[in-house]
């Protein structure tokens, strides 16, 4: 998306007309205009220069944001993000508010005065200067010279409302000068009418023609206005205070090291692979590893969590978080646009300059408004002149439908929801890459979490640890460790970390031998060790009936138990398991209680998937999916509503893009977080449900602003054009333009409300309408599955066969991997636990090919069940 900035917008129906004659341009696919940010987004293949002069064409100025797009490989340097963060930061500067403050005193000093002479002498007898006396034709030219003072001072009013009326997109300052300029035009006519009368001696007439001024309507008309307009401009800057912030962050300097020496460099001159160090209480530059040094390091400025993060040699550390205690050598890995806190500003800003699908509304009244307004205007004028009364009276109800309509409460009612919205995930570290993101992540009812990595850890960690009488922990962990330390298996990997942290001496081993998809074995000082699966283990010891009752009642709960025996003498188990993570049970009940119903995809056998599953308690588990059928499974899952998909791994990005709504754990792969359209920059589950809390409140505010626009309108206009004169309300032109500019200003002071939302308070969470089961099905997908078996007439063919030698979830893929690549292979699910495979078939079993293609595995063909 090419970016520019407009200039000369003032209402949403210049943004509609923007809007309207970009589109025009061959080669434009889509177009975007903020009216809030004064920016524009455009997809296509136009050239900028065709865009800027269509926008010119219109009326406005454009011109292009200086992305400071760089390339060079290895060799790009954050200077493009200093030049492109300079460009935004002076595109959300706020020039408007100051000027239009210096509008409204210079205003506020001549209407004080007109008004003292039109109205405190006339109404309240207030004293004035002996030539005016008896000489209302000087009254009358003082207030024509104040008024006209006025309209100069805000001329802006009307050449951008006369020009927009001559490019024929009339927008809210056509009304406003259109109002205006009625009251002047006419108090001017009534002023020369009065001099005649004047010169023919008709005091009675003269002090009629006095009552018919309006020279102090037309100056309060747009010093109201001003007011209206200083206020929205001052509230709407506030809007993208959160932006701003996160501009304001971005690191200056950088202490790099060249030659052995620290040199301080701006951070434009930073590269890829670049050493450099950072001390305490200094703010880290670019994003990088840590090769030396360890520290607590305060990353709250993109994740929102207050905890700091420690960090070691091999951790990542990321852009404009700051070290806290320690000195650390880092090496730079993505600098400039590359880094995370240019990803988080280009994904806000982004945000901003797209539309949410609820805006569309807003923009088809928009661009009919102001036309529409117009028309009643003359057409009120008319049918008083027609009932009969007199030609002022008719023009004030006319001049008072033109400045009491507000398109700007139209146009502004949906944006500065989406920006106060997204500052407040940015700040919370959720942040949605579009509007429509933002606007629909509220409205899922199924929410389908990937395992590993989001509900879990993603880390097979040791979780019991179990000697048999006669022998301690110490001995069975020491034991274990000697014969695991020089395999490169998961689970080897999980035990030497519990065996480190523990403190453990390991002892050197010799004769060491794997078992594929069974065991190790190893010799310490003449005895021999071993370790892996039952099968394994009983061929060398003999394992107590109760020890093998533990390990089934551990492989129940989602854990895989590893046996260790020393000679012929069984030590004990230990059980290693990827875990849930602290906060995933309590995040899923969140979810259950905003009414989504959760579903949890693994390639885990059925009887692991479950154990997980019930432990963080969804409401439905897929087990043995395989990454390329998660895709398939959120496509059927779509068929009960609007589903999302939070996942972080580079095989959750089809089932992320398929989604409604993609959300990508912050610690995932890029390419996960490229395809979705929520990240989580803390991988915390929590912040799926705070996302989906925060999307809804700001939609509620959005259709909020909406109502109170257009029932504004509704109401006003008629009571504006004299609905109410029969019971002997009027509305005066003065009342009107108070009223619009108290409208535009409530909206956007609404939807800075939104600041005060707490995003992690669930007392206010919703259930909204999931019956989602019907027919007495336990699940979703066997919902699905029965109907579509239905359509096609019947059953699909499944075997279950029996295989020897699996021992962990690993085992289980390697399986699961091999069987599926066999043409008449549907899908395969193996259990380690049970050493067996369910196979639903797409074709004829051809049985020596599945018994060859498990054996080639290290595995043993069983025969079927």
């Amino acid at each position: 998306m090419e970016q520019y900035v407009v200039t000369g917008m003032t209402c949403a129906a210049c943004q509609a007309r923007v809007e309207k004659a970009v589109m025009k341009v061959d080669g434009v696919s889509s177009c975007s205009v903020s009216l809030l940010t004064n920016s524009m987004g455009v997809e296509g293949t136009a050239s900028a220069q065709a865009i800027i002069d269509a926008v010119e064409q219109a009326g406005y100025g454009a011109s292009l944001k200086n992305t400071g797009e760089h390339t060079g490989g290895e060799e790009r340097s954050a200077g493009s993000f200093s030049a492109r963060l300079a460009a935004e930061e002076d595109a959300l500067k706020d020039r408007t508010t100051p000027m239009l403050r210096k509008r409204l005193i210079a205003s506020i000093v001549f209407l004080l005065i007109l008004m003292y002479l039109s109205m405190g002498h006339m109404m309240l007898g207030f004293p004035l200067p002996s030539f005016f006396d008896d000489n209302h034709v000087a009254m009358g030219l003082a207030q024509l010279l104040l008024a006209g003072i006025v309209m100069v001072i805000n001329q802006r009013f009307f050449i951008s409302g006369f020009r927009s009326l001559f490019h024929r997109a009339p927008n809210m300052d056509t009304l406003i000068a259109l109002g205006s300029s009625a009251a002047f035009l006419y108090s001017t006519a009534v002023l020369f009418l009065m001099t005649r009368a004047v010169t023919d001696g008709d005091p009675e007439a003269v002090m009629n023609y006095m009552m018919e001024f309006y020279f102090e309507s037309a100056a309060m008309i747009l010093t109201l206005i001003t007011v209206g307009k200083m206020l929205e401009s001052y509230s709407k800057g506030k809007t993208t205070s959160a932006l701003k912030s996160l501009m304001k962050m971005a690191p200056q300097t950088a202490t790099l090291l060249q030659g052995g020496q620290e040199i301080t460099v701006p951070v434009d001159q930073v590269r890829v692979d670049d050493l450099f160090v950072v001390r305490p209480g200094e703010t880290i530059p670019v994003d990088g590893i840590v090769l030396e040094g360890s520290s607590a390091v305060n990353e709250s400025a993109l994740t929102g969590e207050s905890i700091p993060a420690d960090k070691e040699p091999g951790d990542e550390v990321s852009s404009a978080t700051i070290n806290l205690s320690g000195f650390l050598k880092c090496r730079a890995v993505r600098v400039g646009e590359d880094s995370s806190l240019a990803r988080i500003i280009s994904m806000v800003s982004d945000a901003a300059a797209t539309k949410a699908p609820v805006a569309k509304l807003a923009d088809r009244i928009s661009g009919i408004f102001v036309p529409a307004v117009i028309a009643v205007a003359a057409v009120t004028i008319v049918i008083w002149l027609l009932i009969g009364r007199e030609f002022g009276f008719s023009l004030a109800r006319g001049i008072c439908v033109l400045v009491v309509s507000c398109p700007c409460a139209l146009g502004l009612a949906t944006p500065v929801a989406i920006m106060v919205g997204n500052g407040i995930g940015a700040k919370n570290g959720i942040l949605f890459k579009t509007a429509e993101a933002l606007q629909e992540t509220g409205n899922i009812r199924i929410a389908a979490l990937d395992k590993t990595g989001t509900i879990t850890n993603g880390e097979p960690v040791v979780t019991d640890l179990l000697p048999v009488d006669n022998v301690t922990e110490e001995e069975l962990l020491q034991s274990a460790c000697a014969l695991e330390q020089k395999s490169e298996h998961p689970l080897a990997k999980a035990v030497m970390a519990y065996g480190r942290a523990k403190g453990v001496t390991v002892s050197d081993t010799e004769k060491f031998e794997i078992f594929p998809g069974n065991g190790l074995k190893a010799a310490v000082q003449g005895t021999y060790l071993y370790g892996g699966n039952d099968e394994f283990i009983r061929s060398y010891a003999i394992i107590p009936e109760t020890i093998r009752d533990t390990a089934r009642n551990l492989a129940k709960q989602g854990k895989t138990p590893l046996y260790f025996a020393q000679e012929n003498r069984i030590l004990g188990i230990i059980a290693v398991a990827d875990t849930i993570k602290q906060d995933s049970a309590e995040a899923i009940r969140e979810l259950r209680n905003m009414g989504i119903h959760v579903v949890m995809l693994t390639g885990d056998n059925q009887q692991t998937a479950e154990a997980i599953g019930a432990l963080a308690g969804v409401d439905e588990v897929v087990a043995g999916v395989r990454p390329e059928g998660k895709e398939e499974v959120i496509r059927k899952l779509k068929e009960y509503g609007k589903v999302a998909m939070v996942g972080d791994g580079i095989n959750d990005a089809p089932a992320l893009t398929r989604a409604d709504i993609g959300i990508a754990i912050g610690a995932g792969t890029d390419v996960a977080i490229d395809a979705a359209d929520v990240v989580l920059m803390k991988s915390s589950l929590k912040d799926a449900a705070a996302a989906i809390r925060l999307s809804r409140q700001t939609y509620r505010c959005i259709i909020q602003n909406l109502f109170w626009a257009l029932i504004y309108n509704t109401l006003l206009i008629p009571i504006a054009a004299g609905a109410l004169v029969p019971l002997g309300i009027t509305m005066d032109p003065m009342f009107g333009a108070a009223a619009m500019s108290i409208s535009s200003f409530c909206v956007v002071m609404n939807a800075l409300r939104l600041n005060l939302f707490k995003l992690y308070d669930t007392s206010h969470d919703k259930k909204r309408n999931t019956q989602l089961l019907s027919d007495g099905r336990r699940t979703l997908l066997e919902q699905i599955d029965v109907s579509e078996q239905e359509k096609k007439g019947g059953i699909e063919m499944t075997k279950t066969i029996k295989i020897g030698g699996m021992m962990c979830e690993h085992c289980e893929a390697r399986v699961k991997k091999t069987l599926e690549a066999l043409d008449f292979v549907e899908s395969a699910v193996p259990s380690h636990v049970e050493n067996t495979a369910v196979i639903t078939l797409s074709g004829d079993f051809d049985e020596a090919a599945v018994k060859k293609a498990i054996e080639d595995q290290d595995y043993s063909y069983e025969g079927e069940l």
